[in-house]
């Protein structure tokens, strides 16, 4: 079965079947956990994209020569 709803309709049953699952005294029940995977289907979260790793900053080791201090004798 495929449902078309509008923006305001989804928004409104996704209201409701908050409300219905949030003040349920028995949340575990089989009720509930199937209007939870009811309000699963209709509104799916966005699939958010990893965040881009920052690059990594090396410090320098004992034998970079790029940053060379003078030597006393």
């Amino acid at each position: 079965m495929n449902i078309e709803l509008t923006n305001e309709q989804a928004t409104a049953l996704l209201k409701e079947l908050d409300d219905i699952s949030d003040v349920d005294r028995y949340f575990l029940s089989n009720r509930i956990r199937t209007l939870k995977e009811i309000r699963a289907k209709i509104w799916l979260e966005p699939v958010r994209e990893p965040l881009p790793l920052a690059p990594k900053q090396h410090a320098p080791t004992a034998g970079d020569c790029s940053k060379e201090t003078p030597r006393s004798r």
